[in-house]
């Protein structure tokens, strides 16, 4: 088994970051046939998710992302290439929330 732990730091606040999980939630389901459970709370929320030869979380705060995953024995072999592509999707996701976060409100 091979273990994947990948954090990124942002600037979000947890309602925009909250935003951004539900997507890379989407896009797990979607992309890459898992099943997501998703858990909120008061300060911090958690994507569950599974499918066969993977299982792990993604820890969302106002601050932060943690996402800690289990790859199966057939998995383990492409642990590289599996951390790069959730990282370039969450370093994508997060860019994209940052901009929506500070791009000017549109006047009525």
């Amino acid at each position: 088994m091979a273990d994947l732990n990948i954090s990124r730091d942002h600037a979000l606040g947890l309602a925009q970051a909250r935003k951004v999980a539900y997507q890379w939630a989407e896009h797990a389901e979607e992309r890459l046939d898992m099943e997501c459970t998703y858990e909120e709370g008061k300060t911090s929320d958690t994507v569950r998710f599974t499918r066969s030869g993977v299982n792990g979380t993604l820890e969302v705060t106002g601050s932060s992302f943690e996402l800690n995953a289990k790859l199966g024995f057939l998995l383990g072999a492409f642990k590289g290439k599996i951390e790069k592509e959730i990282e370039k999707n969450l370093d994508e996701l997060l860019a994209k929330g940052a901009a929506k976060k500070t791009a000017p409100k549109k006047k009525a």
